[in-house]
């Protein structure tokens, strides 16, 4: 069977935890065919953010013009857009219909608090990009800087989202990776979606590991409305997924700041992993049984 199309346009993080990398992982976990549009290259690990090139902004547009114009593009997601003339021309493929169910990530701020994004951007999201949008999923630092005001109460992520939700048509989730006073044990992402709020919510796992969890989550989301899926249940299919692979390498140690997350699930074994794992249990209990094969 021929898979969905998402495309992602968004920035590449050399470390292979958020960004592009992220977004490719998880279309390939959810049976999306993922195709991208790079905005910049980054020299970045699980500590921080060394640098940062933007991809001019015609050359942006003429990778999703490439894709778009070839391949049946269903879904498509927004991550780092790095300058405010790459934030212009998405909004511009948008507005002329180009980009279909739209997600916009506005990533802001790395998880090493970084800042990923020009200043005389930010508000570009909100008056050129945020109509046009299917999706918007800032996370809280995000939503403050797009709304200029605290939030440190699950009432202030709601109302932060429906504050945003009342400047375009789009579903907003304002997601709680950070928590707020109040929700301290769970991550409570809270969605408005033009006529009411509802949470998602989900265990707030103990492990460094969460660097590109915003990532994941919206193309997770792109990779359900590729599939035909609602808005809502893409959302809700976008936590599932993010807090397994969150859940799947809690105990992963690579690198020494923010690790990623296993988007792809519990590697396969192989016959030398079985031989090694054989060779343990001789050393604590009867050996198993000699596999001729190996």
């Amino acid at each position: 069977m021929t898979p969905p199309v998402a495309l992602t346009i968004a920035g590449s993080d050399s470390s292979g935890g958020a960004g592009i990398q992220a977004d490719l992982k998880t279309f390939a976990a959810l049976g999306v065919f993922g195709t991208s549009a790079i905005t910049a290259v980054t020299a970045q690990n699980t500590v921080g953010v060394h640098g940062i090139h933007p991809v001019p902004a015609e050359f942006v547009v003429a990778q999703v013009q490439a894709v778009v114009d070839d391949l049946p593009v269903a879904s498509v997601k927004t991550g780092m857009l790095a300058t405010a003339e790459t934030v212009q021309a998405v909004a511009d493929l948008a507005a002329a219909g180009r980009l279909p169910r739209l997600v916009v990530d506005p990533v802001m701020v790395a998880s090493s608090g970084d800042r990923l994004l020009e200043p005389q951007a930010e508000q570009l999201y909100l008056t050129a990009l945020l109509p046009h949008a299917t999706v918007f999923t800032p996370n809280l630092r995000e939503a403050e800087l797009l709304l200029g005001a605290r939030i440190r109460t699950l009432n202030e992520q709601r109302e932060a989202a429906r504050t945003l939700g009342a400047l375009g048509p789009a579903t907003v989730v304002v997601k709680g990776g950070h928590a707020v006073t109040d929700t301290a044990d769970e991550t409570v992402d809270v969605a408005w979606d033009g006529e009411r709020v509802y949470e998602l919510r989900g265990p707030r796992i103990d492990t460094p590991n969460n660097h590109g969890t915003g990532c994941t989550f919206a193309s997770a989301t792109a990779a359900g409305l590729a599939t035909a899926q609602g808005v809502r249940e893409a959302i809700e299919g976008a936590k599932a997924f993010v807090t397994q692979a969150i859940a799947l390498g809690a105990a992963w140690r690579l690198g020494h700041g923010h690790g990623p997350l296993n988007h792809l699930g519990p590697a396969p074994t192989t016959a030398a992993h079985d031989r090694e794992v054989d060779a343990q249990q001789c050393q604590v209990g009867p050996c198993p049984v000699p596999d001729a094969r190996l």
